[in-house]
């Protein structure tokens, strides 16, 4: 039985999420394969520069960044983690081939950016002739030196402008696999059919009201504030689904905050999905994972691109206006007036009838993809 080994770090959680994922639905399909999953923030602890100096490891302090939401000049420490990467490059290798040696997989699959080339020369050393593949959890590469690098591999991408991307950098057409999105967790890809109107009661939602679900990944984001007190003012006739994540500082301020308008604020969960099914349009950050989701359970989005968008993630915003998704705005400053625009009928039926189009199965894709390359 041949052994796959997906490689994630929790910088961000949607390398984790592709990985898990993948998993499940190596086993919900009933692949032939062993599926293992790497920590490469673990194999390279000893390389750490911020570990070596203050004790806190490399992806800790990027999510301690996007928690705090320190993303003003992300694009210049891009820069400086491109150049680390570089310097790093040949103990990498070295650090890496251990790994593959013990655990000597048939096939190594990258779910994350920037360290490939290493991990593709690594496992080349030590399985020389097995098969490299690099999937892309970003809409988009953001090259020089993020997703997509020069030396020879599969690549499996989640959009037209990634293959094109792929292939712009000399790669063959057979080694480069085009699925319909970002991967989703398999709860996305199953029947949800429930009675909107009886669900929103029990949560004590209005089952008439335009119901808006307002995510900003797994640590929520003081953005959230913002909005609800924005929307609470206008007088809009609205309510609001608040996943709030891990961050228990703000669960605890949006349900102590008196409100208006019904409301649900919710702490880390699970039920995502469910909560989706209630919702008629969703609010947030332009992320792959969460944007992808929302997507695919029919609502139509508002999201943000200025400054402080994270640079692999300006593409995202681009794409929902090349699809006629909804709405892109240059700040929440302006969400009342956002949401008033998407809740009239005739808006919020157009967008919804644009994400009816979006059909993804990437999940099942691209295992269709590692079993041919396999």
């Amino acid at each position: 039985m041949p052994r796959i080994e997906f490689v994630f770090f929790d910088a961000g959680g949607g390398h984790r999420s592709a990985v898990t994922a993948l998993e499940l639905g190596v086993r919900e399909c009933r692949l032939p394969w062993q599926a293992h999953s790497t920590n490469l923030q673990e194999a390279l602890d000893p390389l750490d520069p911020l570990k070596k100096l203050f004790g806190v490891r490399l992806q800790d302090s990027y999510n301690t960044m996007l928690r705090r939401e320190w993303t003003m000049g992300s694009a210049e420490l891009l820069r400086v983690l491109r150049f680390s990467v570089r310097r790093f490059h040949r103990p990498t290798v070295k650090l890496l081939k251990p790994c593959w040696r013990e655990t000597q997989p048939d096939m190594l699959v990258s779910c994350i950016p920037h360290f490939n080339r290493a991990l593709r020369e690594s496992f080349a050393r030590i399985c020389p002739g097995r098969p490299f593949v690099t999937i892309l959890t970003d809409l988009a590469d953001y090259p020089p030196h993020f997703w997509i690098e020069s030396e020879p591999q599969y690549f499996i991408c989640g959009t037209d402008h990634a293959v094109a991307q792929a292939l712009a950098m000399g790669h063959s057409p057979d080694h480069v696999f085009g699925v319909s999105g970002m991967i989703l967790h398999p709860r996305f890809y199953r029947a949800g059919d429930v009675d909107r109107r009886r669900e929103r009661e029990k949560l004590g939602l209005d089952p008439d009201l335009p119901t808006g679900l307002v995510l900003f990944g797994g640590y929520g984001s003081k953005a959230m504030a913002q909005i609800e007190q924005r929307l609470n003012d206008s007088g809009l006739g609205v309510q609001l689904i608040l996943l709030c994540g891990g961050n228990k500082a703000l669960t605890e301020k949006l349900r102590a905050r008196p409100s208006r308008m019904p409301r649900v604020v919710e702490g880390f969960t699970t039920k995502v999905s469910d909560y989706m099914r209630l919702a008629d349009f969703f609010i947030g950050k332009p992320g792959p994972g969460s944007m992808s989701e929302a997507v695919a359970m029919h609502l139509p989005v508002i999201v943000v691109l200025n400054s402080r968008t994270l640079p692999q993630e300006r593409y995202n915003a681009h794409w929902v206006l090349e699809k006629d998704l909804g709405l892109v705005l240059p700040s929440f400053r302006t969400i009342d007036a956002a949401v008033a625009q998407m809740i009239q009928p005739e808006t919020l039926a157009h967008f919804k009838a644009n994400t009816a189009k979006v059909e993804n199965r990437a999940l099942f894709e691209v295992l269709d993809a590692l079993n041919q390359i396999l």
